[in-house]
């Protein structure tokens, strides 16, 4: 790289690098909203139930196949799934004496869509 001495009073041409940071595709009510789901996510038990319950398709995932691969106890288990349901990723409906969830996928592409 090489410099070049500019004498003090010259108007030098900017030009910019690259494109501008930030997107005004959300406000800061958005923006809030959108730190939960991530918020949610940031937790890798969190991500990996997502994944599982993801994988399971339109079925759905009972808690109970959840606990041993996730590796943690079933309350454990339930605590993170409750986080993901209050962030609005997933949803959850009791079958007998299991609750089953289910991703909410319209959630996730707009966390998908923010990232860009």
């Amino acid at each position: 790289m090489t410099s070049t001495k500019i004498d003090p009073g010259t108007t030098v041409p900017v030009t910019a690098c690259c494109a501008p940071v930030g997107s005004s595709g959300f406000d800061e009510a958005a923006a809030a909203e959108l730190a939960k789901g991530f918020h949610a996510l940031a937790d890798p038990v969190r991500l990996h139930l997502l994944s599982m319950i993801t994988a399971a398709g339109a079925a759905g995932a009972c808690v109970c196949d959840l606990v041993e691969p996730a590796g943690r106890s079933q309350p454990t288990v339930s605590h993170h799934l409750k986080i993901l349901r209050q962030a609005g990723l997933v949803t959850s409906e009791k079958r007998g004496t299991w609750a089953w969830y289910h991703v909410q996928p319209e959630r996730v592409a707009a966390l998908r869509a923010a990232l860009g």
